[in-house]
């Protein structure tokens, strides 16, 4: 991550970054339901709207899923190595 002073600075530790993912998706997922509900109540909302709202989150939620699961494998891998 770039400092403000345009140098290198240290990366951001995995939890940092892990939390950040679940919060994009949480944002995505809140975005989805509320263009369903715009869409239900006739607020204005297209279907089209509606719709890539509803797959932009369902994509953001199994990506996040798929990086959970990498995450759990690798850690069984190491807690399974003999030193």
């Amino acid at each position: 991550m770039p400092s403000p002073a345009g140098g290198v600075g240290e990366p951001a530790p995995f939890s940092d970054l892990l939390s950040d993912a679940v919060g994009q998706v949480s944002q995505l997922e809140d975005t989805a339901r509320t263009t369903v509900t715009g869409l239900m109540s006739g607020n204005g909302v297209d279907v089209h709207e509606a719709m890539i709202a509803t797959e932009k989150a369902s994509m953001g939620f199994e990506l996040a899923l798929a990086v959970r699961n990498k995450a759990v494998q690798a850690y069984q891998s190491v807690i399974g190595m003999q030193f």
